[in-house]
């Protein structure tokens, strides 16, 4: 994309949309006074404390302490970047989001039109691959083995599923013309090239599973093998385009069918994903070739509260299980859940579906291992807990790992499973970990003082700047803050504005954090009390002013003489400080 998204329309974009209806069209709502209340989308909750306000646009959840406005909601919940989720809240708006000319145009423009090409040649690669699979001479010995797998045609063309020709070159020949289309699909991974300068096609003979990002743009491919040697699946190298780390196969699908599933079961191949997608269990993702990643794992939980690991039983299977388990461990916060579940030799999520149904796949899934035995289990293998050296090991093994939970339910659950295993007790382990950092309340998180209040007040009602004139006096007061209160003053004093609209305007302020917690503050005022509450604090603000000014006057007065308009000042400063006591 070319060039930076106009904060000015940002600020329109913001007072145009409804937070209400955003949220709710992702959370349905309900009218609780002059909020709306649900049950919190970002951790697992019975009694609703999601609060979302009309009057300020903006949500905060007095649980786990989310809060924002209507584009950190869509970047929050919909897993999406600030670009993207602006994108987003102007595509439900129905406009069209500008860009400002970067320093380097003609870069920008450039970058934005490689990745336009590159997304529309991999879709027309996917077109061919598909094409191939309905008109290639092999094409009834694939489909035939589609439908052995037991793939309807309808589930094929969902997933855009194709053939890639056992040529040396039917891809290259479509699409490599020239150099330059060459060399583009050759950095695209779609081609090779060998020691002897020829180019031939990076897929052969291999059915092909387009991978959707979550925009649902086709960036690479996995290939199965149908017959002969080779590897079982060949997925497409890492490009400008595709992050395998960062991409879950079948996740754009899962998204059509459900943006907030009750649990997502992650698989090791494609066929797995297709095939319980056909059954009707929409909520399975694979990981690409890897063990499931740290940034893969995150867009889960942000997509579901349960994560359901199913991998086969034999060493290859626990392994990844080991390192998903590894990689969620800083993820596992209150209220989310992971657990694993190991198929008997020979069988896989496809086979099971297929053999035994939906039912008996989703009956498997509530017996699914719970994380907290599957960690224990494999941290045991190989030690010996009845001696004091292998109990001594187990400690050491499991220190660093627990030390990780971001949870205090599940490391407190850890620790007492750790302490019965050790034939200790949770306290006399305490001693060997480090303390949980612990995260307070925004609304404690930060010391209110009469100029933090102040501006606590002025973001949580912006109508504030037009009720008090920032007096001359203000600008001259030695005070922490004061700087940004006068900022933020005239700011609201400008125009009306939400909250919502007043923090977008700092985002990319050092401030941004603290104005975070200052628009969370409770101040346990009734709304006809608000506005002299602000008053009262200006008031104060203004006499601190003067008894700055006034000891300063009197300081200069005990090292040299005033002169007669400095000691006139004086007098109006004590006159005025007297009359104020």
């Amino acid at each position: 994309m070319a060039g930076l998204i106009p904060k000015s329309f940002i600020h329109d974009l913001l007072e145009r949309a409804d937070i209400v209806e955003v949220v709710d069209s992702r959370v349905p709502l309900k009218k609780a006074g002059k909020n709306h209340q649900a049950c919190c989308p970002f951790h697992n909750e019975k009694t609703p404390s999601f609060t979302v306000s009309q009057d300020k646009q903006f949500y905060h959840c007095f649980g786990c302490g989310a809060h924002g406005n209507a584009i950190d909601f869509l970047m929050e919940f919909d897993g999406l970047q600030f670009p993207d989720a602006v994108e987003e809240l102007a595509g439900l708006m129905g406009v069209q989001v500008p860009r400002e000319e970067p320093e380097n145009p003609q870069a920008a423009q450039q970058k934005q039109q490689q990745t336009q090409d590159d997304t529309a040649l991999m879709s027309q690669a996917a077109r061919f691959y598909q094409h191939q699979l309905k008109h290639h001479a092999r094409s009834d010995q694939v489909i035939g083995y589609l439908k052995k797998r037991g793939l309807s045609g309808e589930t094929v063309k969902r997933f855009q599923i194709g053939y890639a020709p056992d040529d040396w070159d039917s891809l290259l020949k479509t699409f490599g013309q020239g150099a330059k289309q060459r060399q583009q699909l050759l950095e695209l991974k779609l081609i090779n090239r060998n020691d002897k300068g020829r180019h031939y096609d990076f897929f052969r003979d291999r059915v092909m599973f387009p991978i959707h990002d979550r925009r649902g743009r086709v960036v690479g491919f996995g290939g199965r093998i149908i017959e002969g040697d080779g590897p079982k699946y060949l997925n497409s190298p890492e490009t400008r385009l595709f992050h395998k780390g960062s991409e879950l196969y079948g996740y754009w699908h899962m998204q059509q069918a459900a943006r907030r599933p009750e649990q997502v079961v992650v698989v090791e191949g494609y066929m797995d994903v297709v095939a319980l997608s056909q059954a009707g269990i929409n909520y399975a993702v694979a990981s690409l070739g890897t063990a499931t990643t740290t940034e893969q794992l995150q867009r889960l939980f942000r997509t579901s509260p349960r994560v359901v690991c199913c991998y086969d039983g034999d060493r290859a299977g626990r392994d990844a299980a080991w390192r998903a388990l590894e990689n969620a461990l800083p993820l596992l916060k209150d209220g989310l859940d992971m657990a694993f579940l190991f198929l008997p030799e020979g069988e896989d999520p496809d086979s099971v579906v297929r053999d035994k149904g939906k039912e008996a796949f989703e009956q498997a899934l509530t017996q699914a291992k719970p994380f907290t035995d599957y960690f224990f289990e494999h941290l045991q293998e190989g030690i010996d807990v009845s001696t004091d050296a292998g109990r001594s090991q187990l400690l050491s093994t499991a220190k660093p790992l627990i030390e990780k939970i971001a949870s205090g339910y599940y490391r407190d659950s850890l620790m007492q499973r750790l302490a019965e295993v050790l034939r200790r007790e949770a306290s006399q382990l305490e001693r060997h970990f480090d303390k949980p950092s612990y995260k307070r309340p925004a609304s404690e998180a930060i010391k209110m003082t009469p100029i933090r209040k102040a501006i606590s007040l002025l973001l949580q009602y912006p109508q504030l700047g037009t009720t008090i004139s920032v007096k001359e006096e203000l600008q001259g007061l030695q005070l922490s803050g004061i700087d940004l209160f006068i900022e933020l003053h005239k700011q609201c004093a400008s125009r009306a504005m939400t909250t919502a609209q007043v923090l977008e305007s700092w985002r990319d302020s050092n401030y941004y954090s603290a104005l975070q917690k200052l628009a969370l503050w409770e101040h346990q005022l009734d709304d006809e009390n608000i506005e002299q509450e602000f008053s009262d604090i200006f008031i104060y603000l203004i006499d601190q002013y003067f008894e700055q000014r006034a000891n300063a006057l009197l300081k200069k007065s005990q090292e040299a003489a005033l002169t007669k308009v400095e000691r006139q000042e004086y007098q109006t400063i004590l006159q005025y400080l007297n009359k104020a006591k």
